[in-house]
């Protein structure tokens, strides 16, 4: 009787190890699978940052900032990229609290004044602006420069109306 009680342990044992054994397995199998998909999913997104990095440089290649000629060109002349778009921003957007039109928008307002609303700089030579008088709004290039006496002049170059 004792033998048996002892086959009967040691079956059950080997039934609960197996049991065990093929749990571990199945669990490890699983977890292992996850990790297969999230470095996939960690590729794919890595990729896809790497895209958006190539994106982004060619995008900020015509701005002041991404283009380092128009920098240096600016630098020889005494100024910081930084502080020369801050000081162009600020002049262009004060003629918006002139009143009447904006002096540098070459169109008259239909529905209000024509002011602008956004602007990117090209390069240390131009910039492109949006102007609107709340219905009817349009795009222009402007010219900047600083002239001997380090005074900032701005000149429209070309514009356009959106017809509506």
């Amino acid at each position: 009787m004792r033998n048996k009680i002892f086959l009967y342990l040691f079956l059950f044992a080997l039934l609960f190890i197996i049991y065990q054994y093929m749990n571990e397995k199945s669990i490890f199998e699983a977890q292992e699978n996850q990790i297969e998909r999230l470095q996939e999913s960690v590729q794919k997104e890595s990729d896809s940052i790497a895209v958006l990095h190539t994106t982004l440089a060619d995008l900020n290649y015509f701005t002041l900032q991404g283009n380092d000629n128009a920098m240096t060109y600016l630098e020889n002349r005494g100024y910081e990229a930084k502080d020369v778009e801050t000081m162009v921003s600020d002049a262009i957007y004060e003629y918006n609290f002139v009143k009447g039109n904006n002096p540098l928008v070459p169109f008259e307002g239909m529905e209000g004044d024509m002011k602008i609303n956004k602007l990117k700089f090209l390069n240390h030579k131009w910039i492109i602006t949006e102007f609107t008088d709340g219905k009817y709004w349009g795009e222009m290039i402007l010219e900047y420069y600083f002239t001997e006496n380090n005074k900032l002049e701005l000149k429209t170059i070309s514009s356009f109306l959106y017809p509506n």
